[in-house]
């Protein structure tokens, strides 16, 4: 079971990796960040629980930077009427 979480998690970031790689989203874009914090997110509660310590501080780091991330696009942009992702 903690294999197909931690598949779901990797599944989103490498998803929102392949779509800036072909151009379909920005790293600007809140759907960009959302899939790499929710992404990272799993992995890195699927490391606490196997206590692999090193990804621990991978994916924990990678959460928070993709937090700042969408902060930061929420400052920036706020939501917008009629505007989609």
């Amino acid at each position: 079971m903690l294999q197909a979480v931690s598949i779901l998690g990797a599944l989103a970031i490498l998803a929102a990796f392949a779509a800036n790689q072909f151009g379909w989203i920005k790293p600007s874009q809140l759907s960009y960040a959302l899939a790499n914090y929710v992404g990272a997110g799993i992995l890195t509660a699927v490391a606490v629980v196997d206590w692999q310590a090193g990804f621990v501080l991978l994916q924990g780091t990678w959460t928070l930077v993709s937090l700042a991330g969408i902060v930061t696009i929420l400052r920036k942009d706020g939501p917008r009427q009629g505007e989609r992702d």
